[in-house]
């Protein structure tokens, strides 16, 4: 038996396509399997073809594959789009009165199933769960016990009443019944059998774990605008960051967004707001003021295809320039870049320590593929005993003596050995101090003085060096070290280059691998 099964379904962006993946993915997860999925979805909320694609195995997957076992058709392009990745063995579940197989060319051994999902569905209580019909047909094909879909479907729609759950539990029974009474020389025929394991997963998308991440690391207050595909983001946060005292404010635009994380963070709160390529161009001058002011920040990119409005819904890696040289004049700054959906937690924590050790801006950079893929692991994967929490320079009332001036004014932009000055909250007796995006001395007092200038851009810059010396940012490796073949990358293609490796090092380990997931740009 393979060690891995891949699944998909395809139709128009309506049709429920996002919703019925997630139900079979959670209910697989449930059962003990490992998932990764895929999305493929348009820029419009009815109409245009979308997808949604599982990859499922005992062990651990990464990445998905040009490789489809069971495919569900609920419309003719889906068959179009996805014939070259079927295979002698695979499996389509369509239903005749709305697709048409008698003129594409099927590999030898496929199978296609005839299954009349929205009479079924009808019958159930609606034709809007002919995929849920079609999900109880691939239950029966895989031998997949349903009970687990059933599962899934209490979760989906516990929220809509009883009665919507046991209607989608029918409609699933009726597929499988189907499949079983009109094809069962063929499902006893198919090669694969989803076999359940007792193993406790947790299924989670990028964008939940970078809001899982910022909960843990503390933060507190959360601004930004909807925009594809790191609204989902925010989504997270709200209703949850509420629980521990924070705040989620949807903003009238990216600029507000910015500006008013900025001021919470100016308050004393851990601060975060999240945009793609677009927003980040508008926030790029508030960019400048955080840096300026020495306000710890975290701004998430997860990008998309640009430039402009590009292609809001498509895979690109487009804005580490941006993230790295974004804004005018020297402008101190980290870049996290996570390279799996779990060390997306633990580099959105890392990301809020940087903020406020260095006090500096810090782009955490995602992409929509990390973002909307979901994927299992260990709950261990998240463990928030691990979760270590640094603040850095804050100084309280019993400290700030030593940072005051003979004037008994607090030294706020104190041009230190490292470069870090001392840091009072709002309400910090003796801490008083101004803060502006104007040149300023240590006061924070606007200045044009040239000696106090360099002073200060010395300053910030010193904040950079120090952390290269204290922070390990070393890439991750993996494979030979004795390689003559290095592969060097970022971001979320790493379980790709990984299964790639594996393929090249099949006879001997042939091959290596670096990535880079935090740097800082050379000074310019």
């Amino acid at each position: 038996m393979p060690a891995d099964f891949n699944w998909a379904i395809g139709g128009e962006a309506g049709d429920g396509i996002d919703s019925t993946g997630k139900i079979f993915a959670r209910a697989l997860s449930r059962a003990g399997r490992h998932v990764f999925t895929s999305k493929d979805f348009a820029s419009r909320i009815r109409g245009g073809y979308t997808a949604y694609k599982v990859r499922t195995s005992i062990d651990q997957v990464e990445s998905t594959v040009d490789r489809l076992d069971v495919l569900i058709a609920l419309t003719q392009r889906t068959v179009d789009e996805n014939i070259d990745e079927l295979h002698e063995g695979s499996v389509i579940i369509y239903d005749g009165e709305r697709t048409s197989m008698a003129d594409l060319e099927i590999p030898d051994g496929m199978v296609g199933m005839d299954v009349p999902l929205k009479s079924l569905a009808e019958e159930a209580g609606g034709a809007i769960m002919r995929n849920i019909v079609a999900l109880g047909a691939a239950c029966e094909v895989t031998d997949f016990p349903i009970e687990h879909l059933g599962s899934s479907l209490e979760k989906r729609f516990s929220d809509k009443g009883q009665s919507i759950v046991e209607n989608n539990k029918t409609a699933a029974e009726l597929g499988a019944e189907f499949v079983a009474e009109n094809y069962e020389a063929e499902s006893t025929e198919f090669e694969y059998e989803l076999e359940t394991t007792d193993e406790d997963y947790v299924l989670i998308n990028g964008d939940e774990a970078i809001g899982m991440g910022a909960l843990a690391a503390g933060c507190r207050f959360y601004s930004g605008y909807p925009i594809t595909p790191a609204t989902d983001v925010m989504e997270y946060l709200t209703g949850r960051l509420e629980r521990y005292g924070g705040h989620v404010v949807q903003a009238e635009d990216e600029l507000s967004a910015i500006n008013m994380a900025l001021g919470a963070a100016r308050a004393g709160a851990r601060s975060m707001t999240a945009t793609s390529g677009p927003g980040i161009d508008l926030m790029a001058e508030t960019f400048g003021l955080v840096a300026q002011s020495e306000t710890p920040l975290v701004i998430c990119d997860v990008m998309r295809s640009g430039p402009s409005t590009g292609m809001p819904t498509k895979q690109e890696q487009g804005d580490l320039n941006m993230a790295l040289f974004g804004g005018h004049g020297e402008i101190p700054r980290f870049v996290v870049a996570p390279t799996t959906i779990s060390e997306a937690f633990w580099k959105t924590v890392e990301a809020f320590n940087l903020a406020e050790k260095y006090q500096t801006p810090v782009y955490l950079i995602a992409d929509l593929e990390m973002a909307v893929t979901e994927q299992t692991f260990p709950p261990e994967a998240f463990d928030m005993d691990d979760v270590e929490i640094d603040r850095g320079k804050i100084v309280d009332e019993d400290e700030i003596d030593e940072w005051l001036d003979d004037e008994g004014r607090f030294r706020a932009h104190a041009a230190t050995e490292d470069g870090i000055s001392p840091r009072a909250l709002p309400g910090t007796t003796d801490g008083a101090h101004m803060s502006t995006g104007l040149e300023h001395n240590e006061l924070g007092r606007r200045t044009e003085d040239t000696e106090i200038r360099v002073e200060q851009v010395q300053k910030r810059q010193r904040k950079v060096e120090t952390a290269k010396e204290r922070e390990d940012w070393s890439p991750r490796e993996f494979g030979n070290p004795d390689s003559d073949n290095l592969v060097v990358s970022w971001g979320s293609n790493e379980g790709t280059i990984v299964e790639a490796m594996d393929l090249m090092d099949e006879d001997a380990p042939t091959s290596s691998s670096c990535r880079c997931r935090t740097c800082s740009r050379a000074r310019t």
